[in-house]
């Protein structure tokens, strides 16, 4: 076997690794989403939260210590940095309705630009090639921006739903290309 054959072996085998690990861990998230989404959603506020007070530490630390930094960003940095420590010690002390706020606010976040979305699919009809596939994205992503806006906690179920749903079928698809990548070439 030669140098360029075993490097490729290897290279190949890398993939196939990190596609099986990454699916396996996908299936595992999703199923985790699936059958026991309130949980799941404590566990992706605690994350935000502990990278807040993490971020906010930071943030504090270069204005305290930063000797190049004018007065001004020295205050800004702290003062952000005590906001964000402040933000995180408070959501995981109320975490049910940080994990609440935190769904309905990217809820509405995806709704908004769902709107837009549709929106800049209208106004770009006269560039399309297909006129009636971009007006039938353009009233499905509008339908559901609205829904979202103005549903937001049946929205975020609804999504939180379909996220571990894909996050399954796709980790299962990782898998089986984990044990498929690269069989033609070896």
């Amino acid at each position: 076997m030669s140098t360029e054959s075993a490097a490729e072996k290897s290279a190949v085998n890398g993939i196939r690794t990190a596609l099986g690990v990454g699916g396996v861990l996908a299936v595992l998230a999703g199923l985790f989403i699936v059958f026991q989404p309130q949980n799941a959603a404590f566990v992706v506020t605690i994350v935000i939260a502990i990278y807040a007070i993490a971020a906010g530490i930071v943030y504090a630390g270069l204005g305290i210590f930063s000797r190049n930094k004018g007065g001004w960003a020295r205050l800004g940095h702290i003062a952000l940095g005590i906001l964000f420590v402040i933000a995180g010690v408070v959501a995981l002390v109320n975490l049910q309705q940080a994990t609440a706020w935190l769904a309905v606010f990217v809820v509405i976040l995806v709704g908004i630009m769902w709107i837009i979305e549709g929106i800049v699919a209208l106004s770009t009809l006269g560039d399309a090639a297909s006129k009636g596939w971009s007006i039938f994205f353009a009233i499905i992503s509008l339908i559901a921006g609205l829904y979202l806006v103005f549903s937001p906690l049946w929205g975020a179920v609804v999504l939180w739903w379909i996220l571990g749903i894909a996050l399954v079928v796709l980790g299962i698809i990782n898998i089986v290309r984990a044990f498929t990548f690269g069989k033609k070439d070896l």
